[in-house]
């Protein structure tokens, strides 16, 4: 196992944007404040929107408040990056503090979960005009009708957004990791980032991982990444391995899939939980270290699959597998001296802790001291909760704001992006993380979070731990709480990401000005792709 028992094992249906009635400011509207509200995903019993505020004056708006009914049917039942309140079908959001004025011609995103299939707002008003930007309320025409159809829009204007393909994420960032292992009991393989569809959605794969081992780089499985043979039938190209062709393996296989999606570049990451230690020793010789890892990386027989290395030092002055004491520059001087090796143009990145608590891990290093040299960051914003604490409370591991009852103040993801950009680390160099499994309990007799439990639920391939593509049919979700959700069946309890909440989750992203997302890792995600689709539209 390469990154631990606790996270070594974890592990289409594109997300559309379905533009909904009410239409974005056009000229006819212009220096008005405009709400525009869309359909994210509809799965009948529920759905997710998303309503997108947009400044058409010239000054900056201080504050904003929407209000909008709702048909009969069709309720909020959670919402995230505004303030809801509701009386009957009757309901009125307004701006959250942290937000800040909204600038000219700036928009600002909010979304919601709703029971019952999706429908348009009603009489919708946003600082007390029409929400299309007319002088007076209005109630906007039927969510089905065709763009041209509403007399707010312009005949020459042309929607924006493709009701059936998601929207290019522009220089948002997806990035995935391909686990080594997982080409054994998993039998998932580089073919299947190609047949799954998640090719074409990432920007960026991280092939996890690379060894430590006595502060150098090092391979982690030689036989997994350049000596295992593929038949035609599992091959990139359908073109089989020959018993003396130079490269074989995963990284051959890589090289043939950025063949067929140039736009992909891969990134060598080192490190995990099982494999940094190293890192300890490499921090007192950082220059020889980042020779290793340049000698390794642009070794002649893959040096065009890989476009730069990836640092997953867990931790830093701090304590994972085991415990660092190299002090605060540890990280910061390891970081600059493979900057220096790989020069500019070669992608360096880490993924680092995402423990928001005051004292804790972010507080260990200096992160912002290291940001210049890195080219994104990646807080692991998973793995808060699980049963490692095996008698609970239970919670879902990837929360991504507080909630009343959350066993630890700073574990949730808005902890520590507010955290790393207080430090100094740039928004836009920080990538939001998402977990393609859920971490369950097993013994719970409470169908809320904070329940006892008895131990971990089963797991596939370990305790307490289960693919999305597993639970989305084993224990489909039941409810939601701090922006991810978690379901009870019989006695085990699960916490785990779907496309809805990663739907919002893209929208924090956004609002954040965030640099895009990653995730752990593909093998987990359906045999279509259905949260990578969530990434890559909640990020268009």
């Amino acid at each position: 196992m390469k990154r631990s028992l606790r996270r070594s094992l974890w592990a289409g249906a594109v997300v559309a944007l379905a533009v909904a009635a009410v239409p974005m400011a056009t000229a006819a509207a212009a220096g008005s404040v405009t709400a525009t509200f869309a359909k994210v995903q509809d799965w009948g019993t529920g759905h997710e929107g998303k309503v997108t505020v947009t400044n058409g004056t010239s000054a900056s708006v201080d504050t904003w408040r929407i209000e909008f009914d709702l048909p009969s049917g069709t309720t909020i039942s959670s919402f995230w990056d505004a303030d809801v309140t509701s009386s009957g079908n009757h309901y009125v959001a307004v701006k959250k503090s942290w937000a800040g004025p909204l600038a000219p011609g700036a928009s600002f995103s909010w979304g919601y979960n709703g029971t019952g299939p999706y429908a348009g707002p009603l009489n919708c008003t946003v600082n007390g005009t029409s929400c299309s930007g007319g002088g007076t309320p209005t109630t906007p025409p039927s969510p089905t009708a065709s763009p041209t159809a509403s007399p707010t829009v312009s005949p020459t204007t042309s929607p924006t957004t493709s009701p059936t393909a998601p929207p290019p994420t522009g220089d948002k960032k997806v990035v995935g990791y391909f686990a080594e292992w997982g080409v054994y009991a998993r039998n998932y393989h580089v073919k299947n980032i190609h047949t799954s569809g998640s090719a074409a959605k990432l920007t960026h794969i991280l092939y996890a991982f690379g060894n430590t081992s006595g502060g150098r780089c090092s391979i982690g499985d030689s036989y997994a990444d350049y000596d295992k043979a593929y038949t035609a039938a599992d091959s990139v190209d359908g073109v089989a391995d020959t018993w003396d062709q130079p490269l074989r393996g995963s990284f051959n296989q890589l090289r043939k899939l950025k063949k067929m999606y140039p736009h992909l570049k891969v990134i060598w990451s080192f490190g995990g939980w099982t494999w940094s230690a190293g890192f300890t020793q490499a921090a007192q010789n950082p220059a020889a270290f980042a020779d290793s890892c340049y000698n390794l990386v642009e070794d002649p027989r893959w040096a065009d699959v890989f476009d730069g290395i990836d640092v997953d030092w867990e931790y830093p002055n701090a304590c994972g597998l085991q415990c660092d004491a190299s002090g605060p520059n540890a990280f910061k001087n390891v970081v600059s001296a493979l900057r220096s090796r790989f020069g500019s143009s070669a992608l360096v990145t880490a993924a680092i802790t995402a423990d928001g608590s005051t004292g804790g891990k972010i507080d260990a290093t200096d992160y912002a001291g290291a940001a210049p040299n890195l080219n994104w960051l990646m807080p692991m914003t998973y793995d808060y909760f699980g049963a490692f604490n095996p008698q609970g409370p239970t919670a879902p591991h990837s929360p991504l704001t507080s909630y009343a009852g959350i066993p630890q103040q700073g574990f949730n993801a808005d902890a520590a992006i507010q955290k790393l950009k207080s430090k100094g680390v740039p928004a836009n160099k920080l990538l939001l993380g998402i977990g393609f499994y859920g971490r369950g309990w097993t013994g719970v007799s409470q169908a809320a979070p904070g329940g006892t439990a008895t131990g971990p639920a089963p797991g596939t391939y370990e305790q307490g731990i289960e693919d999305y593509k597993v639970l989305k049919n084993t224990c489909p979700a039941t409810g939601t709480v701090g922006g991810t959700a978690y379901a009870k069946c019989g006695s085990n309890w699960w916490g785990y990401d779907t496309p809805s909440t990663i739907g919002g989750k893209m929208t924090y992203a956004k609002n954040q000005g965030l640099g895009g997302a990653f995730f752990w890792e593909l093998s987990g995600d359906t045999g279509n792709g259905e949260l990578i689709g969530a990434i890559k539209g909640g990020l268009g």
